[in-house]
């Protein structure tokens, strides 16, 4: 029997602030599968009119997946936010873009009309599991010439990513970096980002490891609103002597969570459930493992080409800030100025953080409150660069979209 494919919406998406990874974050005493608890908790509260039992599926991206972001998280955190046995849930990982991959991967099968309404979403506790922890690199990677040594080192990426395009200056993405603290400072001023945080309670400890306390989480914690060029430009080239990517031009290491629901529009439509977002294509692409940060660009010419768009019709860009130099390369491509007021108006992972697995959903619930606010777009886009040389590009279509007339 032909089938016919559903329109998919993204109904909503919420986060935990994302801290610091480390005995000093505010997350240290927290448990990754709580952050994901917490923020499906928060999730189904908000949105009372869907029924838990009428979920088709939960997935949960962990790029570690050991430990208390290990067995099968997506069944585990689902059954222990109070979603019924009978709904099941499963793992993803793609590195950064677990949770985008997370949404994709449900939204493909709610269109082919497997399921209906499903939760998607991500975690990553990187002051408990490291990202690497435990793994085991095939040798041949490196003894075979497969790839480079620095393949395998993200911040490394990202330095041969300034070698490839010298005309991307430590300079330019310092001052990138400054935007992103500053426009980051203004959305948390204006209440943007606010209003789509878990609160969470966290334990506090002394140096000595002795409880002080209980406190609760509500704001992002890596936030460095008083950023300067002048600032940056004394920081550290860790991956490099005389190196150009430092932790003022790049997102640190970071704790947080972040769960959204995606359903067919008729669905959502039929059940009382707001459309934020309509999705319209995806994809995804692979590059040379030490370049990872120019997998952004193939992966979006891929996704604009099969879906009949152009670079022209975006209004809005939520791209992930894992490296400045990466963001500009990808500005550089498209032509679009470094300071374009269309790309991460709320700022990005330089300032609030980037908990590789949770990050996706992030700029999605970002693009959905600019959508809102902004009813003369009609189309934006979210996408990162991911681990081992990948890109990923989700487009959506703005459905509060009006046009110069007046009409939808």
């Amino acid at each position: 029997m032909p089938r016919t494919v559903r329109d998919v919406v993204f109904v909503d998406g919420v986060r935990t602030p994302f801290g610091k990874a480390g005995p000093k974050g505010i997350y240290h005493e927290t448990r990754a599968d709580d952050l994901v608890v917490k923020s499906i908790r928060e999730l189904l509260r908000r949105n009372a009119a869907l029924d838990p039992a009428r979920i088709d599926e939960v997935a949960v991206a962990a790029t570690t997946q050991i430990g208390d972001q290990g067995l099968t998280i997506g069944r585990t955190a689902a059954i222990l936010a109070g979603i019924p046995e009978s709904v099941p849930g499963y793992s993803i990982d793609r590195m950064c873009a677990g949770a985008l991959t997370a949404v994709t991967t449900t939204a493909g099968s709610i269109a082919f009309g497997a399921y209906d309404v499903a939760v998607a979403g991500g975690v990553e506790h990187m002051g408990r599991h490291p990202m690497g922890e435990g793994v085991d690199p095939n040798p041949r990677f490196v003894s075979e010439k497969l790839v480079d040594e620095s393949a395998l080192f993200m911040g490394m990426t990202a330095e041969n990513l300034h070698d490839r395009l010298p005309h991307l200056t430590k300079e330019r993405t310092d001052a990138y970096a400054v935007r992103s603290q500053e426009r980051a400072a203004k959305a948390y001023a204006n209440g943007q980002i606010q209003q789509d945080l878990v609160p969470i309670s966290v334990r506090r400890t002394s140096p000595e490891g002795g409880e002080t306390g209980w406190g609760l989480a509500t704001a992002d914690e890596p936030m460095r609103p008083g950023t300067t060029l002048e600032g940056l430009a004394t920081l550290k080239t860790p991956f490099r002597v005389h190196g150009r990517v430092t932790a003022g031009n790049s997102a640190g290491l970071n704790d947080g969570a972040t769960a959204s629901l995606v359903a067919s529009e008729d669905f959502a439509r039929a059940n009382g459930l707001p459309v934020k977002m309509r999705l319209v294509g995806y994809a995804f692409a692979g590059v040379e493992p030490e370049v990872m940060g120019y997998g952004p660009i193939p992966a979006t010419e891929k996704a604009l080409a099969r879906t009949g768009l152009d670079i022209s019709d975006i209004g809005l860009f939520e791209i992930n800030e894992a490296f400045a130099v990466q963001v500009l390369a990808f500005l550089d491509h498209y032509g679009i100025a470094d300071d374009d007021p269309r790309v991460n108006q709320y700022g990005g992972a330089i300032a609030f953080g980037h908990p590789l697995a949770s990050s996706g959903v992030r700029l999605m619930t970002q693009l959905a409150r600019q959508f809102e606010e902004q009813p003369q777009v009609r189309y934006g886009l979210t996408t990162m660069c991911v681990g081992f040389g990948m890109g990923a590009t989700v487009i959506w279509e703005n459905p509060h979209f009006t046009d110069a007339g007046g009409t939808k």
